[in-house]
């Protein structure tokens, strides 16, 4: 489900973690892959560049300057898809951290609570219903 992969604006870093974690993600493809979008529409328009950390065995840290470059090393299977979700984690966390630190002031949270309620607290409304 939509769901456990939707990253929101306070969602904490454990949950950015757990829900890229089970984004689709496969090796070398680049057609149907919402992670590399994400780096394509989000991270290079934000950030301007995008960085990977990994073993020096394969490959070693890495930053691009240019989507397109990250794009075909992908395509090749020369960035692995756990790099590629580790990336944009480190990413997506430094852009999220303002936001979420803005949220903590008690008056945001309440704001944040009344907008966007838990839905596991509101167990019983609406079973059965539909709306068409």
């Amino acid at each position: 489900p939509l769901q456990e992969s939707k990253i929101d604006l306070l969602d904490r870093k454990e949950d950015v973690k757990k829900k890229l974690k089970k984004a689709f993600c496969e090796p070398g493809n680049i057609e149907n892959n919402g992670v590399l979008s994400f780096v394509k529409h989000v991270l290079f328009p934000l950030v301007g560049e995008f960085s990977i950390k990994r073993d020096l065995k394969f490959g070693g840290d890495k930053t691009y300057t240019v989507f397109e470059e990250v794009e075909k090393e992908f395509g090749e299977e020369l960035i692995h898809p756990g790099d590629l979700k580790a990336g944009v984690e480190v990413a997506l966390n430094k852009l999220l951290d303002p936001i979420r630190k803005k949220f903590e002031s008690p008056e945001l949270r309440k704001l944040s609570n009344t907008a966007y309620p838990d839905p596991s607290k509101n167990k019983g409304a609406g079973k059965g219903t539909s709306i068409k």
